[in-house]
């Protein structure tokens, strides 16, 4: 991770792929996790690698969402947790609400254990999901095992990096679901309640700026939660690719 150029045009992007391959040779990420990390860049390639105007509203409403749920709870993986440990921690702190580890490979415990104290070790105080003893139902993933102080409780559950089958799963079970996933096309991001169509290192930041503000201003999270539109929403998203490629083909020779 420390020979990477700074003046690199992609070093944030280069630096993220060195800490996921690192975090996977510890053990805490899975041997699949570049993968999906790598499709989630491609994906933001076509964004501009930049939080889009028209995802702030979005980033709201899930912000008034968590703060009016009667329990929230923040689903993680390996990828989340080493790419965004502090902002985890921040959002968690600032809902309030518990962060649950929830891997889909090696369900031994043991990487659910690294990632959990990885997570401590950057200041997290409530982490459920390590010996979860509740499913979802009909969900037939490892991933159907949940914490029955967490996600089997809760009736909002943010996720990120998530499998379409268990994004349905929880919805059918009853639970509001969060995404963020930068393929506003994906089957999580078009089930979901809310997607973000964001990356998750810039998402969290902004939604626990988000949370905060709600906080200090409860009457407006009823006027974002009526006023949203799911598929307003993704088209928007869609409608800002779709011209930001036709910019990007105007300026190549």
């Amino acid at each position: 991770m420390n020979n990477i150029p700074e003046n690199h045009p992609r070093a944030e992007s280069l630096k993220m792929r060195a800490t996921i391959e690192t975090y996977r040779n510890m053990g805490l990420v899975a041997n699949a996790g570049p993968i999906a990390h790598g499709r989630g860049e491609a994906f933001d390639y076509l964004l501009g690698e930049e939080s889009i105007p028209c995802v702030k509203n979005d980033i709201n409403v899930a912000a008034a969402l968590l703060v009016n749920a009667n329990k929230s709870v923040i689903s993680v993986n390996g990828n989340t947790a080493v790419l965004a440990p502090e902002s985890l921690v921040k959002l968690s702190n600032s809902i309030p609400a518990p962060i649950e580890v929830n891997v889909f490979y090696g369900r031994t415990n043991e990487r659910e254990q690294k990632i959990a104290n990885f997570l401590r070790e950057h200041g997290a105080t409530d982490v459920l999901g390590i010996k979860p003893s509740e499913k979802v139902p009909h969900l037939i993933s490892a991933r159907a095992q949940v914490d029955k102080n967490g996600i089997a409780a809760a009736d909002v559950v943010l996720v990120s990096l998530e499998d379409g089958d268990r994004t349905r799963a929880l919805l059918d079970w009853g639970k509001k679901v969060i995404s963020i996933d930068l393929n506003p096309l994906s089957r999580t991001a078009c089930d979901a309640t809310i997607n973000i169509c964001d990356h998750v290192v810039r998402a969290l930041p902004l939604l626990q700026k988000a949370v905060i503000e709600l906080h200090a201003n409860p009457g407006h999270s009823r006027a974002l939660l009526h006023s949203f539109d799911k598929r307003k929403s993704r088209n928007q998203v869609l409608e800002y690719i779709e011209k930001r490629l036709q910019v990007l083909r105007s300026t190549i020779n």
